[in-house]
């Protein structure tokens, strides 16, 4: 299995945009430190990493990131001291309330980033996969033909119900990456679960009739599958139980659908070109290995 094929392109990262008032830098910028601070030790090449990840964000963010950056470095014994330098001169004085809502910011950018964007952010948290120790889900060959079969029988009911169960994530989640658009979110769990590729496939092919009408989509989403690492799949599906525990948004969409319409308006059009389902499933059923 291969990782990404590029390294992580921070200027990339940098450049991004805010997407409806939310900037990715702050945010990246606390998680990895909050990664970091985990252990008492790095090696030579995961300080290296963390550095070079680390300093372009600082040059974007807020002086109330800056300062709980700081904070947590200062009382982290190994704490880089070019990182500390690049810190100095922020105002302690400076509070933020925000700590507590940083997962969870995380995840509402990822669901509202174009695929592109999601890759991106996954290929940060792949270089990051170093940082922290594995808790890999554990693997269930029952579990994973549950999944398959929910969503050979159309049932993202049941598909989002053991979702829930076999992450250990909320109810709400669970649906959410079960009806995404774009379909990364089911790639990560599946990667995380343990799955095959070639399930995964037949899981993308009826699962999501958006999807499943695109065979050039799901090839691209099981190119993905491939380049995603584990550790990478098992710390955004960590980030995902994370925000579970912290306080929902107090913006609440107007109508059932808006959320789903807002992926639709972010996806690609060339990806979802109309493919009539089951004649797109037979394409690509023909042509992969069991």
């Amino acid at each position: 299995m291969a990782k990404f094929s590029a390294s992580p392109s921070l200027d990339s990262l940098l450049d991004l945009a805010c997407r409806d008032g939310v900037d990715i830098r702050p945010t990246l910028l606390r998680v990895l430190t909050d990664l970091y601070v985990q252990k008492p030790t790095h090696s030579a090449d995961e300080e290296t990493q963390y550095v070079e990840l680390v300093l372009g964000l600082i040059e974007a963010a807020d002086e109330p990131t800056r300062v709980a950056v700081r904070t947590r470095l200062e009382a982290y014994p190994a704490a880089p001291a070019v990182v500390l330098d690049k810190l100095a001169g922020t105002d302690a004085s400076v509070g933020s309330n925000r700590d507590k809502t940083e997962t969870h910011d995380l995840v509402e950018l990822f669901f509202a980033a174009t695929s592109e964007e999601r890759r991106l952010i996954l290929a940060n948290v792949d270089a990051a996969s170093g940082l922290w120790p594995r808790r890999p889900s554990p693997e269930s060959i029952e579990v994973i033909r549950r999944l398959e079969a929910a969503a050979l029988q159309l049932n993202s009911g049941e598909f989002s119900r053991m979702l829930e169960r076999a992450l250990g994530i909320s109810r709400a989640l669970a649906e959410r990456i079960t009806h995404d658009q774009h379909g990364e979110p089911i790639v990560i769990a599946a990667r995380a679960l343990g799955m095959k590729a070639a399930v995964l496939q037949r899981v993308l092919l009826f699962l999501n009739p958006v999807i499943g009408e695109s065979v050039e989509r799901v090839y691209d989403l099981a190119r993905l599958f491939d380049e995603l690492t584990p550790a990478a799949a098992e710390r955004m599906v960590e980030i995902w139980r994370e925000a579970g525990q912290q306080p929902r948004p107090t913006h609440a969409p107007q109508h059932w659908d808006d959320e789903r319409r807002c992926a639709r308006l972010l996806a690609t059009p060339a990806l979802h070109r109309a493919v009539p389902h089951h004649d797109a499933a037979h394409s690509l059923l023909k042509t992969s290995k069991p």
